[in-house]
């Protein structure tokens, strides 16, 4: 059972600089190996995968009717004035608690399985709202190539809504690396390829997801087994890349369960 809680009141305690710099910083847990996770549903979501938070911390208002799930959960609690929470929160809204927790190591990349390449994707939003479709649709490794927003970063957390948590993330990967994957790369564009519903997609395979204004890049293109695009019969010249992700992801999902 976790000891009883280290009250905090100072701005300049070094946690709470810890914790600013990780709620603010989008490559600050590269620095410290640890993750900020703000809010009941990030901290569910690690607690449902087994994962044990370093710290938990409360605000002093929430901390008397905290439910023992969250008060038990880590090894250490903190307890911090109301007054401090906008300083350790990028929200409007801050919320009244979180966890820290050690940062995954880097997983291996598996050649032969599903996986979804990000190259060079930037948006926060966008990685994680795909993030959340690869776990949605069985795609349980995702390989971001150097360039891509910071898979760990708080926004891309905060917008995966605990996918994060069952997924194989691979960062800061050179496209040299790919050359072991074993599954046939897929392509989407806006312009050329084959209608995804006309298609027939294999399974298992790679899903490359390109630049929000680029695309995929030329080299990763050569990789491809297959150019897709997505059907717009409503005429617009193209689909947000979270969304092309989804709707791909999904055409596979089907595919798997045809056969």
């Amino acid at each position: 059972m976790p000891a009883a809680p280290v009250f905090v009141s100072s701005r300049d305690n070094p946690l709470l600089k810890d914790l600013r710099r990780l709620s603010q910083d989008s490559t600050a847990y590269r620095k410290q190996g640890r993750l900020w996770l703000e809010g009941d549903h990030l901290c569910r979501a690690a607690l449902a995968r087994g994962l044990k938070p370093v710290l938990a911390v409360f605000s002093e208002s929430f901390w008397p009717q905290a439910p023992s799930e969250w008060t038990q959960a880590a090894i250490k609690n903190i307890v911090i004035a109301d007054a401090l929470l906008p300083d350790i929160s990028a929200l409007e809204s801050p919320a009244q608690m979180g966890f820290v927790l050690d940062l995954p190591a880097q997983a291996e990349l598996l050649p032969d399985r599903a996986c979804i390449i990000l190259d060079r994707v930037q948006d926060a939003g966008n990685v994680g709202s795909i993030l959340r479709s690869a776990a949605a649709f069985g795609f349980g490794q995702v390989i971001a190539l150097k360039g891509t927003a910071a898979l760990w970063s708080p926004k891309v957390l905060r917008a995966g809504m605990g996918a994060h948590f069952g997924l194989r993330l691979l960062e800061g990967i050179a496209p040299a690396a790919l050359d072991v994957l074993q599954v046939p790369v897929i392509v989407t564009s806006s312009h050329q390829g084959s209608f995804l519903h006309q298609q027939p997609i294999p399974m298992p395979c790679a899903w490359a997801m390109g630049h929000e204004g680029q695309g995929v890049s030329d080299e990763l293109m050569a990789r491809a087994s297959l150019t897709v695009r997505i059907e717009q019969p409503g005429g617009e010249e193209s689909l947000n890349v979270a969304a092309a992700a989804a709707i791909c992801l999904y055409a596979s999902s089907l595919a798997l369960r045809a056969d």
